[in-house]
């Protein structure tokens, strides 16, 4: 398979037919201008002439080789292959909340932002280990499957918005149950999932969620975004979100319902500052985690053919440098007196 890295450079190869029509508009101009000046037969015999067919012979050299001068510029690259090597590491999976109660803006710029600015810290430190992205609202969704590609991690992460999710609300047992199936078959004790939410759980099921991943071996560590005086909800229009009697709806951290979870999971719970996000506290806590060995397939790169087409573009190049213009016949006086003579 070939894969051309910087295609947008074929766009030079569409210059090459504009280089014939201005030869032959140039070729075109010089015959009717030597018409003008006198006898196309003396004036021929009288100046050097310049051979049209070596003209254009050095021209389709030229061409040939900007045409694969251009080739080379789009980096042409082969030899796709899947590898599969060994890590050591752990897994972690990040359920972010992605209901409107992020958008609240007692962090700059707001809740949800902020978070996806600290998860995107998070996975520059990452080496070995695994991770994936759940998303969750009035449902929770894998957003990222478990992986060891931090740059598809950092791209999913910045595509997450409050309309990643249709059902509003926020159901933390389905992010908690939804992590628990995305891990992969690696040992217990080498799992953690990161919940990042304001707590305002609508749902009943996030405490027996959390018994669960205890008895899966999961540990939970837990992240509250918010302020306890609370914040209006933004909407898209320039409004604030209001309840259905008109009151402005204000959202308020819920730390009890997190720190509960982060018990029960055997993980730990920490608030969210504006300076300190929290995480790098909770990374601290995932490292004395169990490291296990898991194979991984990760693409090689590409092996760079653009040295070729460069050596062919350089090769016609001294062809058509070796090409002369001009006929290699010299004028001799007495060809032009013979020619008197005759017409005498």
């Amino acid at each position: 398979m070939v894969h051309l890295a910087q295609i947008e450079y074929l766009l030079i190869i569409a210059l090459i037919p504009l280089l014939f029509l201005l030869q032959g508009v140039m070729l075109y101009r010089k015959r009717k201008a030597l018409k003008r000046f006198g006898d196309p037969a003396l004036v021929g015999r009288l100046t050097p002439r310049v051979s049209t067919r070596r003209a254009w012979v050095k021209l389709i050299l030229y061409a040939i080789a900007l045409f694969f001068f251009a080739v080379g510029l789009a980096r042409p690259q082969i030899g796709v292959r899947v590898k599969e090597v060994e890590r050591r590491g752990v897994e972690i999976m990040i359920a972010l909340d992605v209901s409107n109660s992020m958008l609240a803006q007692d962090y700059s710029p707001n809740r949800l932002e902020r978070a996806k600015m600290a998860i995107s810290r998070l996975v520059d430190k990452l080496q070995q280990d695994r991770i994936g992205l759940i998303v969750f609202a009035g449902d929770a969704f894998v957003q990222l499957p478990i992986t060891t590609d931090y740059v598809s991690a950092k791209i999913f992460l910045s595509s997450i918005s409050t309309a990643s999710v249709a059902r509003q609300g926020t159901n933390i047992g389905a992010s908690i149950t939804t992590g628990l199936r995305s891990f992969s078959g690696v040992a217990e004790n080498s799992r953690a999932l990161i919940l990042i939410t304001d707590g305002e759980d609508h749902e009943e099921e996030a405490l027996e969620a959390a018994k669960m991943a205890s008895a899966s071996g999961v540990r939970i560590f837990c992240i509250g975004i918010g302020s306890d005086q609370g914040k209006p909800i933004p909407l898209s229009n320039g409004d604030l979100l209001k309840d259905e009697q008109g009151n402005i709806v204000v959202t308020k951290l819920d730390e009890g319902t997190l720190i509960e979870i982060a018990r029960i999971g055997n993980g730990t719970y920490m608030r969210a500052g504006n300076s300190e996000f929290g995480l790098d506290a909770i990374v601290d806590g995932i490292h004395e985690l169990d490291r296990q060995t898991f194979s991984s397939e990760v693409f090689e790169d590409f092996d760079e053919q653009y040295m070729y087409f460069f050596g062919i573009a350089l090769f016609f190049l001294l062809l058509e440098f070796l090409v002369h213009n001009r006929k290699g016949r010299r004028i001799k006086s007495f060809d032009v007196l013979g020619s008197k003579n005759k017409e005498e």
